[in-house]
């Protein structure tokens, strides 16, 4: 019985793929100098489009000095306009494709506008696209021109007015 288990030992032994030694990667680090100051990445002030919602459709507010009525029934040309203007706002403000973009949005904007916009939006190549977003009953004041009420702390415990 032993015989046996110095034969299957033997046998695995030598039947087993040793794993090779681990080489290690060639790297060069960069030199540094004390005369130079290595700059923090610090992403840029989000792009801000507001929509609003008008009559005939919705119009929307890029940057401070944009603004493009898009209809609801034929919104091509408004949203070919939305494209250009937007290109325009990109290249004077010299911001890059991958710069943040935020999307303030009044509460009566049709989900189906919101969605033109947003894809004519990633479509130009902007990918870092966020939303404003607010507490139920809140409203964006530059958007619907409403003060919000202020939001509570999650530390902050509930004010109850049942005093006697």
């Amino acid at each position: 019985m032993i015989d046996l288990i110095f034969l299957l030992l033997i046998f695995f032994i030598l039947a087993v793929r040793w794993r090779p030694q681990e080489n290690f990667l060639p790297l060069q680090l960069p030199v540094a100098n004390a005369g130079t100051a290595i700059q923090p990445t610090v992403k840029p002030e989000p792009l801000s489009i507001q929509i609003t919602p008008t009559n005939a459709g919705c119009r929307v507010q890029i940057g401070a000095s944009y603004a493009v009525n898009i209809p609801s029934q034929n919104p091509e040309q408004g949203l070919a306009s939305l494209m250009e203007q937007t290109r325009q706002c990109l290249l004077e403000q010299k911001r890059y494709a991958t710069d943040p973009v935020e999307i303030i949005c009044a509460a009566k904007v049709k989900w189906e506008n919101l969605v033109k916009i947003c894809n004519v939006l990633y479509g130009m190549g902007l990918t870092d696209i966020t939303f404003q977003m607010t507490r139920l009953g809140e409203g964006a004041d530059e958007v619907t021109g409403v003060t919000a009420t202020p939001s509570r702390s999650r530390t902050e415990s509930p004010k109850n007015d049942n005093s006697d």
